[in-house]
């Protein structure tokens, strides 16, 4: 992909590794007829229950989904293969209307392979539009959990309202996935995951006050055997695989699912891969990994370390779901990365989507009929400045850091009459809700759409309850509306008429099964841009006020900024 060669020109790099993956993945086989039972090949019987990892489901269209599961005897197993016998292992699915099967909708067989770390896609299509169902596998005498999942709306019709959370920056280390249980509680039809679904650090590199809670298995993932195996830990979590099953969900990756802060064919500052050549090796095992754990169609297959991510959802007349890769294709952050007043940043030339990404968006644009047009992205789009008076100091790695490239999508959503566009965020491990502005330097400049940020699920461990007006970023940036610093999720209500969202925190990721509650509740009023809060629970600790602006600020960045 032609907008990921770019020069190098922040990190040195060192002479080219050996580093090379092997194990190119071959899309699993699917056979299936409606209503019709399929009788799985003869093979030798697995000693034990495959289905440790889960199941899942994603990208539904008016008339199908894709099913996904990956058999694992061992999950821990170092070679990252799950303790697998090197053999293609049959696997039935069955999918029904019902959830106790009584009547079998589809089934079929797949073949798990062992070049595809036995992981399984099935992309089902002649479904009905707009209806719920589930799916189960089967292998041998063992029947994986069951899955709910649902199709998406007709494209002529709006359909109910959509019940849908968004996620990201899951830290194994940092505490428990309590979130992601609360999540399932809530039987979203829907889930986005924003980014860094997993991070790639050895055990006890990146420690939080008090100490991690759990460790890591393995070295830093550099390997397709390390990324295997340090997908298969997180999938192991109980939590995690019932959030997946509770919905169908539209996933894209941020850094941590290959290092921190690539950016390109440019690997970290300091990174164990330092060369040109070795961080693409180290790409293409990551992105080879990532396919092979989530539930993407065969466009995304990986070519090597090239993999097409940026996608379109359609939910009928309600919603169209852009989904973007603001990793790939970016040019290098500017001016060393980092929080900065750099002049990089407002270079006109640089692109954190890539010419071809940023058309096809545009275009979207352009085409759109939707009642709501949203980005499901990465790192934060409103600026954020951290210092009060002329001079701006913002993150080279959000999208401050491509002012250009923001400012051409924020126009192309003008231009092209988007009735209602919302910026959905990742990745600072914070909530926050802001209004977005035709120009940030001018307080009374128009808004033009609306920004939500969901904080992370456990990254940078439990955080602290804060007041939302004490905030320095708030005093600096009057466009940011609201801001929280405990872990959780985003859950919205889409409708005809408003888009609401409520952000749902926990007290604490430190142990498990902690009770969620909703901190705020902002709606977005259709045809009227930016964010209008509905609700704030009352702040309980005097902890952030009683800080200096100058401490709130550089705890802020720290926690953005760290490994």
């Amino acid at each position: 992909m032609a907008d990921s060669a770019r020069p190098l020109n922040r990190r040195a790099f060192l002479a080219t590794s050996g580093l090379a993956t092997s194990g190119l993945l071959t899309a699993a086989a699917v056979t299936g007829v409606p209503g019709t039972a399929l009788a799985a090949p003869r093979s030798r019987a697995l000693p034990s229950d495959p289905f440790t990892l889960g199941v899942a489901s994603g990208d539904p269209e008016p008339d199908g989904f894709v099913l996904w599961t990956r058999l694992a005897l061992d999950p821990h197993a170092e070679d990252g293969l799950g303790g697998m016998p090197a053999r293609t292992v049959p696997v039935r699915w069955e999918v029904s209307s019902d959830p106790r099967f009584r009547r079998i909708d589809r089934r079929g067989t797949a073949a798990a392979r062992p070049e595809g770390a036995h992981s399984v896609h099935v992309e089902l299509g002649g479904l009905r539009p707009g209806r719920e169902y589930w799916y189960r596998f089967r292998v041998d005498g063992h029947i994986s959990p069951v899955g709910r999942t649902r199709t998406a709306p007709h494209p002529a019709v709006f359909g109910p309202a959509l019940a849908m959370a968004f996620v990201s920056c899951s830290q194994f280390e940092h505490g428990y996935f309590t979130a992601y249980r609360r999540l399932a509680e809530e039987h979203p039809d829907l889930v986005l995951h924003l980014g860094d679904y997993q991070y790639e650090y050895k055990k006890g590199v990146y420690k939080i006050p008090g100490g991690n809670v759990r460790d890591h298995e393995g070295p830093e993932t550099v390997t397709l055997a390390d990324y295997r195996l340090r997908h298969a830990q997180y999938k192991s979590d109980r939590d995690l695989q019932a959030a997946h099953e509770a919905a169908p969900w539209l996933v894209v990756f941020d850094d941590h699912e290959v290092e921190n802060n690539w950016a390109g064919y440019i690997p970290e500052a300091n990174s164990d891969t330092p060369s040109y050549e070795s961080f693409r090796a180290r790409r293409a095992a990551a992105f080879q990994a990532y396919y092979e754990n989530m539930p993407l169609r065969r466009r995304s297959v990986p070519a090597g370390p090239d993999m097409q991510l940026y996608r379109r959802i359609r939910w009928g007349r309600l919603a169209n779901f852009h989904m973007l890769d603001t990793r790939q294709f970016r040019d290098d952050q500017g001016c060393g990365d980092g929080y900065k007043d750099c002049p990089e940043a407002v270079d006109p030339k640089r692109s954190i989507t890539g010419d071809r990404q940023e058309q096809w968006l545009l275009d979207g644009f352009r085409r759109s009929d939707a009642r709501w047009d949203v980005l499901g992205q990465q790192v934060f789009f409103a600026q954020r400045d951290n210092t009060a008076g002329p001079v701006k100091k913002t993150s080279m790695d959000a999208w401050d850091g491509y002012v250009a490239s923001r400012d051409r999508i924020t126009k192309g959503w003008l231009d092209a009459g988007v009735r209602n566009p919302v910026v959905l965020t990742g990745d600072v491990h914070a909530h926050w809700a802001s209004d977005l502005k035709a120009d940030y330097d001018d307080p009374g400049s128009r808004t033009v759409g609306a920004e939500l940020v969901c904080t992370s699920i456990t990254s940078t461990g439990d955080g602290a309850d804060s007041d939302p007006a004490a905030h320095p970023f708030l005093k600096i940036n009057p466009h940011l509306r609201f801001y929280n610093n405990q872990r959780g999720y985003v859950m919205t209500t889409i409708g005809k008429e408003e888009m609401k969202a409520d952000f749902k925190t926990l007290p604490t990721v430190r142990t498990p099964g902690a009770a969620i509650s909703t901190k705020a509740t902002f709606v977005i009023e259709d045809r009227v841009p930016g964010v209008n809060q509905t609700y704030l629970r009352p702040y309980v600790s005097a902890k952030m006020a009683a800080r200096p602006d100058e401490e709130v600020i550089r705890q802020t960045v720290q926690n953005e900024t760290q490994p």
